[in-house]
């Protein structure tokens, strides 16, 4: 579990500039503190030990703000980014060197006890706000945008933007690095923007129909 806290931390330093120094990231970030107590309370939930890792995680959503069931299975590096209000079903699994921001909710769509949550893949990205809902599949290295709603399968590699959520496949972690909101892709304005230059294609195509009918007329008069 130490070698595990320690990566948590080293990984902190390398996501965030803002983090200057070791007792800074120990005392100061709520979201390494929401992974520790919920590395602590899953050790004691797979024990079967129930009361005592809920109330331990209890506890931790008490001191931080993020609440992370103790079932909920935890990969390995997770950075939550000022996390006030994260929320990880019981159910939920995130993979290795996830990135979250603040309000993201893994949530379940059913009362049966049965896998109702997420998984998450390992590079993911999931923008503020951003709500995953279901035991659905968020592909490795995909990104989800701020306040997206996102209902169905993420495939490996895509972008989902927008409520409900639509996918756009073949962004690479290049052109979307970090999922720097300025660069995410407008599916709406995509179809519009395509649409539009379909519509320009046509009316130059008619303009010259017209064109070569006109000098056709002209040449036959003659």
């Amino acid at each position: 579990m130490f070698k595990l806290i320690k990566e948590d931390v080293n990984n902190i330093f390398k996501e965030d500039p803002a983090a200057r120094s070791w007792l800074e990231v120990l005392f100061c970030y709520p979201g390494l503190h929401a992974v520790i107590v919920h590395r602590f309370s899953h050790w004691i939930w797979k024990r079967k030990l129930y009361f005592i890792a809920r109330f331990i995680s209890h506890i931790g959503r008490f001191l931080t703000g993020i609440e992370i069931h103790p079932g909920a299975k935890i990969g390995r590096r997770l950075f939550i980014d000022h996390g006030m209000g994260v929320v990880i079903g019981e159910t939920a699994e995130v993979g290795d060197d996830v990135l979250i921001y603040k309000g993201v909710l893994l949530g379940g769509t059913s009362l049966k006890k049965e896998k109702r949550h997420p998984t998450i893949g390992n590079n993911v990205v999931l923008g503020s706000n951003a709500i995953v809902l279901g035991a659905i599949t968020v592909g490795d290295n995909a990104r989800v945008g701020a306040a997206s709603v996102v209902t169905h399968d993420v495939p490996a590699n895509a972008t989902a933007v927008g409520v409900p959520a639509r996918i756009n496949v073949g962004y690479s972690e290049n052109e979307i690095e970090k999922l720097e909101h300025a660069k995410l892709p407008d599916p709406i304005a995509d179809v519009m923007r395509f649409v539009l230059e379909e519509q320009i294609k046509s009316e130059k195509r008619l303009r010259q129909i017209i064109e070569d009918f006109q000098s056709q007329s002209t040449q036959s008069k003659k």
